[in-house]
């Protein structure tokens, strides 16, 4: 039960960073870059941008695409010494899927 619990809380985690990543804005380099000091914006938020916000179905493909990756990697690992490894990739992945597609966990 731990193991699973751990796996659980991994896969949530990240994907929740997987999620924020996603709603990142990317930063213009361009404009950064070659001001004046004197023109630089100052003040709190000065430096702030909006983030994007996702759809249902964009947050929804983010989730599925870490637990593919997961997939992608424990298939990869075809070593018996990486079985654990394997294991919790798997198991990671199970988590999210089951996330998403509603289906009751396991005790």
């Amino acid at each position: 039960m731990r193991a699973r619990d751990k796996a659980a809380v991994s896969a949530l985690r990240t994907a929740l960073a997987a999620v924020d990543n996603a709603e990142a804005v990317p930063v213009d380099e361009a404009a950064t870059r070659g001001r004046a000091l004197e023109h630089s914006p100052v003040g709190a938020g000065a430096t702030e941008a909006a983030r994007r916000e996702l759809t249902e179905s964009d947050v929804v493909a983010v989730v599925r695409a870490e637990a593919a990756e997961r997939l992608a990697a424990a298939a990869g690992l075809t070593e018996p010494a990486h079985a654990d490894r394997v294991a919790r990739l798997r198991a990671e992945a199970m988590v999210l899927l089951q996330l998403l597609d509603g289906a009751p966990k396991d005790g």
